[in-house]
This record gives structure tokens, C-alpha cells and sequence, in this order.
């Protein structure tokens, strides 16, 4: 596929077991992620506060089986088979090159289930721990791997803290939850000093799937261990775009992006096609719905303005979101990988990429693999 550089904007890390418990603070040390062993399938998982968190099989050792024995695929496995360019940055590089790929931005595996840790004083020490390992990670490379941050912003004054710190350490962005409580809604007043402060530091922000807050589950780590039978909820899984959908319109539909217009927020995992239709339904209630009690932008655009100008969206196989991409915007696409994951096309994504973008024009895939990433992030 021709192209002045590919970037992934959606790879992930796998963290090392110990990283938590090494690094986080001593107060919560104890309370801090670890991976349990199970005997009877020969699995481990990661569990945190009584949240189930990621096995070694959907966290980075089944990459490439849904291309050659899809049958053998399975969430559960053990630690020693994920994947070595997961955690270490040489391995990762190898892993680029056989895959075309000549830039990365990468985000946590385990450290999205974190965001269902109900404890937010623990999230925030989490995320902390995190960023300094990523930074290490990220540094060992720095011009192919750069990183985007954890952060928890429960506490307003906390995460602007931890943004401006995490700037400092060189990570080019941070993802918040892509779904808060309802009571604290990013529609909220109160957060009005975080995406000042974001957009000050140009520090894009994404709403990544799987990270909602509160807690869904909870119960000691044996007891967690014992739903891991469960059936999945594909259902929920087919209809994952719905809390971003939520976030953004909350976000546009209060003026957010009037008051911060540098700001710059992306969706992360969630695919595109839905963002047709969204775009669609967000001009259409602002201007054929009762106007009282609703935000009025005092400037002369509609939402779908704000959308194309402060908004980006990460997908990986959307055919038909890619079939309307002059209405969604092909400014505001960039594709990525997954990897180590499931879905991830390592290591097939020049072959995936150049049949998904086969109605594509030069310019439109420049920009999509890698252009409007490289824009939106700053990246040399």
C-alpha cells in the first residue's frame, strides 16, 4: 500500500506482571493488580479490588490465530505465551517492521478493566504506576513508540496533575473513561479546568472502549475467578459504540468544544460506520427539537461542525465506514492495528489495509494510516 508512513494510533502493551506491585505506592501495594493462577483450565488472570481483569489469551498470546486456526482460539491462557513484542520494546520493533508499520501509539491491555476498580484514590495510584513504566517503555524507542497516558479523573485537580506530569515524561496524549458515572457526566461544569488544561498542554484525549466507570463487578479475587465461565455478552459487545456515542454528545451538545476549540477528543476501539448516523441525529436534534432548555452555541455553527473539527476516530476493518467517509470526514480517521490482541491484523496489515482502502485515493490513505494521526499528536 503506498504511503509516506503508516501509524498505528490503536496498539496496546501488555503489562508486566510485576508492574504494579513494583512500582505503585506502598499504601497500595496490597490492593494492587496480580495475576492468579487456575488450575483446572491452566490460565491466569489478572484481578484488582475483586475486578476481573485480562488472561494472557486475550491480553497478547492469540494474536494472528483468527487468520490461520480460528477454532483454537480462546480468552484464557497463561502469562509465558503473550506475545514478547507485548512488553518489550526491541521484540516490539521486530514486530513493526514485519508488519509495515513505522509508528506506534500504544495504550495499557490489563489497565483498561482497571477503570471498574470502584476505588478512585487506588485508580489514581494505578494510573501513576503505569505512566511511569509506560514512559520508560516508550523511551527506549522514541521515535517509533509513543504513549498515551492513564488517567482517572474522578478528582479534577488530581488529573490535571497527572496530565501535566505525563506531559513532561513525553507521552503524547491520556484516555479518561469513555463512559464516567452518570452523576458525573462529562456535560458537568466541573470540568471545565481539565479540557482547559488538556488543550493547553495539546494533549489529545481518548474515550477507549471497555473502560466505564463504575465497577460492573466485584467480590474477593477466588470469588471473581469463579464467573470467569460465563458466557460473554456478545450483545453488549455488537453495541460497544454506544457509551462513546453518549460521551461525545454530551460533550457537543454542551458546548465544550465552542469554549475549547483546540481541544481534540477520539474515539478509540469502537469502529466508524456508527459515526454516519450520529453525525446525522446530532444536527438533526439541535435544530428540529424544542429549543428551551438546551445549550445554544453562541457561534453560527451545528454540532457536526464541532464533530469534524475536534473530534477523531480510530477503527480497524470498518468497510462501511469507510464507504462514508466524506460525510464523517477523512480528516478525522486514523486506522491501528490492536495490537497484541484478538482482532489485531498483525500480521496481515498491509494486506487488510490495502483492501480496506481499495476505493481510497492516494491523499485519503496517506491521511488515514497515518497523516492525521502525525497532525493531531504532533508527531515528527
Amino acid at each position: 500500500m503506498a504511503s509516506d508512513r503508516v501509524i498505528s494510533s490503536d496498539d496496546h502493551v501488555f503489562e508486566p506482571a510485576d508492574l504494579w506491585t513494583s512500582r505503585v505506592d506502598k499504601p497500595f501495594r496490597d490492593r494492587a493488580p496480580r495475576v492468579i493462577h487456575r488450575d483446572e483450565d491452566d490460565t491466569d488472570w489478572w484481578v484488582c479490588d475483586g475486578v476481573i481483569g485480562i488472561s494472557g489469551g486475550s491480553g497478547g498470546s492469540q494474536m494472528g490465530k483468527r487468520f490461520e486456526s480460528p477454532e483454537q482460539m480462546r480468552i484464557g491462557d497463561t502469562l509465558e505465551h503473550v506475545r514478547l513484542g507485548a512488553y518489550l520494546p526491541e521484540e516490539r520493533l521486530k514486530d513493526m517492521d514485519a508488519d509495515g508499520i513505522d509508528m506506534a501509539l500504544v495504550y495499557p491491555t490489563e489497565g483498561l478493566l482497571l477503570y471498574s476498580v470502584p476505588d478512585s484514590t487506588l485508580l489514581t495510584a494505578l494510573c501513576a504506576a503505569y505512566n511511569d513504566w509506560l514512559a520508560e517503555f516508550c523511551g527506549a524507542v522514541p521515535r517509533r513508540i509513543k504513549g498515551i497516558a492513564m488517567l482517572d479523573i474522578d478528582d479534577i485537580g488530581s488529573a490535571i496533575r497527572e496530565l501535566e506530569r505525563c506531559a513532561k515524561l513525553g507521552l503524547v496524549g491520556a484516555m479518561i473513561s469513555v463512559y464516567p458515572a452518570e452523576e458525573k457526566s462529562y456535560d458537568r461544569p466541573e470540568y471545565e479546568p481539565f479540557w482547559a488544561a488538556a488543550e493547553d498542554l495539546r494533549m489529545p484525549l481518548s474515550l477507549h472502549a471497555v473502560t466505564n466507570r463504575p465497577a460492573t463487578q466485584s467480590g474477593d479475587g477466588d470469588e471473581a475467578l469463579r464467573t470467569l465461565d460465563g458466557p460473554i455478552d456478545y450483545a453488549a459487545l455488537a453495541n460497544i459504540d454506544h457509551w462513546v456515542r453518549m460521551s461525545l454528545a454530551r460533550m457537543i451538545l454542551s458546548g465544550v468544544f465552542e469554549r475549547h476549540p483546540k481541544l481534540q477528543v477520539g474515539s478509540i476501539e469502537q469502529e466508524v460506520s456508527w459515526a454516519s448516523h450520529f453525525i446525522e441525529r446530532l444536527d438533526y436534534t439541535y435544530t428540529q427539537r424544542p429549543q428551551s432548555g438546551g445549550y445554544r452555541y453562541r457561534e453560527d455553527l451545528l454540532p457536526s461542525d464541532y464533530f469534524h473539527r475536534n473530534v477523531f476516530i480510530s477503527f480497524q476493518e470498518d468497510a462501511v465506514g469507510l464507504r462514508e467517509r466524506q460525510f464523517i470526514g477523512v480528516d478525522n480517521l486514523m486506522w491501528g492495528s490492536d495490537y497484541p490482541h484478538f482482532e489485531s491484523t498483525f500480521p496481515r496489515s498491509q494486506q487488510i489495509l490495502a483492501e480496506i482502502l481499495a476505493d481510497c485515493t492516494e491523499e485519503e490513505k496517506a491521511k488515514i494510516v497515518g497523516g492525521n494521526t502525525a497532525r493531531i499528536y504532533d508527531l515528527d
